[in-house]
């Protein structure tokens, strides 16, 4: 039975996919360079950044910190909020917390903008951790996940307690890493087809009230 339920932020608890397809035409404009189709870009909503700059553009670590700092600069004033709750999810937060469980955020995007967002939608006074990515750096999902562990003070004998909910392939190889479970959720299609199933999800849902039964039904 789960007990610890860790949340993505991106494509998992909001649909944040308009605002962060926007800063990155932007930041790649500013530097000069083509801008990709929306097929590739969203490939960008999940992964940390500096990791698909490199992947997806080809640039090299420091051409990829200056796109980031240029995505940032439309994105903390407007992308943020170009952005909704993922639908049903702030009321299904709110269940969870009331059937006992410990919910947490376990997210790539920088922390700062984590609690922004969080507060945002009403999630904050769900979450007993919200952890996020440094400014810059090169976190991985698992290193997050190890971080929200730590803050909920967990240990290794808590780890079958404890269940990762994601969108994206990063998710479940993240959890993995760390021994714990992770549940796919399909809330926007940012994943591929069968990108999670074929990374190791324990389940793959489609909806709020879907991923309410797996829990519960644990």
């Amino acid at each position: 039975m789960y007990k610890y339920i860790l949340f993505d932020l991106d494509g998992t608890l909001t649909d944040s996919k308009e605002g962060i397809l926007n800063c990155l035409r932007y930041a790649l404009e500013k530097m000069g360079e083509p801008v990709p189709g929306e097929d590739v870009l969203t490939n960008f909503i999940g992964p940390p950044m500096q990791q698909s700059f490199m992947e997806y553009c080809g640039f090299s670590k420091e051409r990829a910190l200056r796109a980031i700092e240029l995505f940032r600069e439309r994105y903390e004033p407007i992308g943020k909020n170009e952005n909704a709750a993922a639908p049903g999810l702030p009321e299904l937060c709110g269940r969870l917390k009331e059937r006992g469980y410990v919910l947490a955020l376990a997210s790539s995007k920088p922390e700062k903008m984590c609690r922004e967002i969080c507060l945002r939608f009403g999630y904050t006074p769900y979450l007993s951790a919200l952890v996020g990515s440094p400014p810059y750096g090169d976190s991985t999902k698992a290193d997050v996940i190890r971080d929200t562990l730590g803050r909920l003070g967990l240990t290794e004998q808590d780890l079958p307690e404890v269940l990762m909910v994601g969108d994206r392939k990063f998710d479940v190889l993240g959890a993995r890493e760390c021994g714990i479970d992770c549940v796919g959720v399909e809330f926007f299609g940012y994943a591929a087809p069968n990108e999670l199933q074929e990374a190791g999800a324990v389940s793959v849902v489609r909806t709020a009230a879907e991923l309410e039964q797996f829990i519960l039904n644990q």
